[in-house]
């Protein structure tokens, strides 16, 4: 396999972000339609005099949703720490998103617990459902699930639903909780009240980050965000009623854990292009965790795999791709990345470093590391930066060239400026003239048009 290394420089105004990449490109944007590729981006970004959200001369945002302000429908108030986020086709060239909020215990704006739509009555956290007209309107905004916990990514399903994910393992009893945390659940965009807010307690209880769902088989693949070492596991399970549609994964299945033979932790794999053939699936032993933490749990003679922050996940074209965020050996990994992008072939049983970024690059941002990844219907790849400093959301094409495409507020430390947090659930809508993506902090939902193609 041919391995290219480029470097590009954001220069966007007066700052200059700088990211390094290495990839083999043809295996990341595989299935892409690529209608567009853009050399070297859509150009500087321009400071926006709003102060919220810097973008490319030709592009426009509109706020559709704050932290804090009425929800539509009168249940409360919008939650806050907006994270993953799917577009669904609406009514009438409408728009449905799905938006998760990663609430904890202490979260200022809980989402609001909706009669028919509660799991705890102690959780914060849930999902919201903004309704969009063909004009990209706000037309409704609504709950889709409540009383759930940390509800930071998911994945949306060939049957038109979303899937969100709990990060967290917290028990019943802890933290103000009557129940136990740390699984996914199923919203159906168009009505909340047909799935309600039942655990698919078979996928496994674990601090869920993403999941992507094979089109072909149905398989599920569930990445693992723990935040200490033993670091989490990538998954899949194997349901009894795969394709089945809204509803199905109740009937359970069977989870199973990634290990590549003689490789403990996916850190240590530094080439990019790297092949891992013969990948394994090894039988979880406890997918409940009702004892031990799964990743801690014992797997046989050898072992499993392990990565830290393992975050984003997304099917494109026959394969699985999955993000580890960054690794450092401070924190006890075996080497040290500022992200990966891995690539898992279902049907070749291949498993291959596809993505690398950083840390040689000319000009760092603090903790930079790719977090929520989608790939645009235009044929880039986003990716929301997750780390110090001002915030981005970087586009990658097949050059392997990484361009700014938005950037959040950079006024921190400035008194009376907004602490904007980290970019989450970048995604586009169907038709691909709009880009919608998170701010975490303060929550705030963002639709972004311009000339994407």
């Amino acid at each position: 396999m041919s391995v290219t290394r480029r470097q590009i420089l954001a220069r966007t105004g007066a700052s200059v972000a700088g990211i390094a990449f290495t990839g083999a490109l043809a295996e990341l944007f595989a299935g892409s339609p690529a209608a567009a590729d853009p050399r070297g981006g859509y150009g500087p970004l321009l400071p926006d005099p709003a102060g919220l959200l810097d973008l490319p001369a030709g592009f426009s945002y509109r706020v559709l949703s704050r932290e804090g302000d009425r929800l539509r429908s009168g249940e409360g108030r919008v939650p806050s720490h907006c994270d993953g986020m799917s577009a669904f086709a609406g009514p009438y060239g409408g728009v449905r998103l799905v938006r998760n909020h990663e609430n904890r215990p202490e979260a200022r704006h809980a989402v609001p617990l909706v009669p028919g739509l509660v799991y705890d009555r102690g959780g914060k956290g849930g999902c919201t459902v903004l309704g969009l007209d063909a004009d990209g309107e706000v037309r409704s905004e609504r709950v889709g699930i409540a009383g759930t916990a940390v509800n930071c990514a998911g994945g949306p399903t060939p049957w038109g639903t979303w899937l969100t994910c709990e990060e967290t393992e917290d028990r019943a009893g802890t933290k103000g909780y009557e129940k136990d945390h740390g699984f996914v659940f199923e919203v159906d965009p168009a009505d909340p009240h047909r799935t309600g807010a039942v655990p698919l307690t078979a996928l496994g209880r674990f601090a869920h980050e993403a999941v992507a769902v094979d089109p072909y088989t149905g398989i599920v693949y569930e990445t693992e965000d723990a935040f200490e070492h033993p670091f989490g596991l990538f998954y899949r399970f194997l349901p009894e009623r795969p394709l089945g549609g809204t509803g199905a994964l109740r009937a359970g299945g069977t989870l199973q854990a990634l290990r590549v033979p003689g490789v403990p932790d996916l850190s240590e794999v530094r080439e990019t292009g790297t092949v891992f053939e013969g990948i394994e699936w090894v039988p979880v032993p406890d997918p409940g965790a009702t004892g031990t933490p799964i990743r801690f749990q014992d797997f046989g003679p050898g072992g499993i795999t392990h990565a830290q922050k393992l975050e984003g996940c997304y099917w494109g074209g026959r394969s699985v791709y999955f993000v580890s965020s960054f690794a450092r050996t401070s924190d006890g990994s075996g080497a040290t990345h500022f992200g990966q992008v891995w690539r898992y072939d279902p049907h070749g049983r291949r498993l291959t470093l596809a993505v690398s970024f950083g840390p040689d690059t000319d000009v760092r941002l603090p903790g930079e590391s790719p977090d929520n990844i989608c790939l645009a219907p235009t044929g880039g790849l986003m990716v929301c930066e997750d780390g110090g400093g001002a915030q981005h959301v970087f586009g990658v094409n097949r050059r392997g060239e990484v361009y700014a495409v938005a950037r959040g507020a950079q006024d921190i430390g400035k008194p009376g400026a907004p602490a904007w947090g980290e970019f989450a659930g970048v995604t586009f809508s169907p038709d691909g003239s709009t880009m919608y993506v998170n701010c975490y902090e303060p929550g705030t939902t963002f639709a972004v048009t311009g000339p994407w193609s």
